[in-house]
C-alpha cells in the first residue's frame, strides 16, 4: 500500500496548492465574504431578533452562530477541492502526475494536506472575525482541541469530495451534485439553529449527518455549549474521517486517466 510513497511528492502539491490559494485573491476574498456576511446579517442583525430559549444565559446568537460559520466554511472549501482534480484531469495534468513512479496514495496524500490547509486558514480567519463581533472563547487552551475538529472536518469532506470528483468528467454537473450533497448537510448541521426542541425526523436526520457531530464539538470546546458529549463528537468524527479516507483513496486510486 505504501510502496512508492514519497513525502516529497505529498509536499510538492501541498506548495502547488498553497501557491494557488495565494495566488487566487478573487477565491480568498470570495470564500471569506459569505460567511462575513452570515456573522454581519444572521449574528448582529438577526441575531437581535432571535431568541432561542434553548441557549442558556449570556450566550447570545452571534457566539452561537461563529462555531457553525467555522463548519461551514470547511464544509464548502473542503468538499469543492474535488473541482481541483477534475480541472487537472482536463488540463492534462492529473494525468502527467498519475503516471509518474510514485504511489497514487502520495499524490491523494498531498491534495488533501492542500485542501486542509487552505481549509484551516479560512476558518480560523471566521474565528477572528467572530473575536471582532464580540465572539468570546471560553479557554485559550480550547484552541487545541478544536483545531483538530477542524483538520477531521476538513479532511473527511476534501475525500469526500475527490471521492466524488474520481468518478466525474464533468465539472458542472460536479457543482451540481455537491450543491446537492452540501446544501443538507450544511442546514441539518445545527450551524444556524438549536438542535434542542426539533422535531423528531428532523433531530433524526440531524444525528445521521457528521458535520452536525463537527459543530457541536467546536461549540462545546470554543463555547462551553453542546448537544452531545464531546467524546461521541469526536468518535463520530474519527470514524467519519477514516471512512472517507478508505473510499476517497480507493476511488481515487481506481479512477481512470
Amino acid at each position: 500500500m505504501f510502496k512508492n510513497f514519497k513525502c516529497e511528492v505529498v509536499y510538492n502539491l501541498w506548495l502547488r496548492e498553497m501557491k494557488r490559494f495565494v495566488r487566487a485573491k478573487s477565491r480568498l476574498v470570495a470564500n471569506i465574504a459569505q460567511p462575513f456576511f452570515w456573522l454581519a446579517i444572521m449574528g448582529m442583525g438577526f441575531g437581535s431578533t432571535m431568541k432561542f430559549r434553548e441557549l442558556p444565559p449570556g450566550v447570545d446568537y452571534l457566539n452561537f452562530l461563529v462555531p457553525g460559520i467555522m463548519g461551514m466554511t470547511l464544509l464548502f472549501s473542503s468538499m469543492f477541492a474535488g473541482l481541483s482534480v477534475l480541472w487537472d484531469r482536463q488540463f492534462g495534468f492529473l494525468k502527467e502526475i498519475l503516471v509518474a513512479p510514485v504511489s497514487r496514495l502520495s499524490i491523494i496524500g498531498g491534495m488533501i494536506a492542500g485542501s486542509v490547509t487552505t481549509g484551516l486558514i479560512q476558518a480560523n480567519l471566521i474565528l477572528l472575525i467572530g473575536l471582532f463581533f464580540g465572539f468570546r472563547i471560553s479557554h485559550p487552551a480550547a484552541l487545541i482541541p478544536a483545531m483538530i475538529i477542524m483538520m477531521l472536518i476538513a479532511v473527511s469532506f476534501t475525500a469526500m469530495g475527490i471521492a466524488f470528483a474520481s468518478k466525474m468528467e464533468d465539472m458542472h454537473g460536479f457543482q451540481l451534485i455537491m450543491n446537492f450533497v452540501i446544501m443538507p448537510i450544511f442546514f441539518l448541521s445545527g450551524a444556524l439553529f438549536p438542535l434542542e426542541g426539533l422535531p423528531s425526523w428532523l433531530s433524526f436526520l440531524a444525528r445521521l449527518n457528521p458535520l452536525t457531530y463537527g459543530v457541536d464539538g467546536l461549540r462545546a470546546l470554543l463555547l462551553g455549549l453542546s448537544h452531545f458529549s464531546i467524546q461521541l463528537d469526536f468518535s463520530i468524527l474519527i470514524l467519519f474521517c477514516l471512512a472517507m479516507l478508505g473510499l476517497g483513496t480507493y476511488l481515487f486510486k481506481n479512477c481512470e486517466l
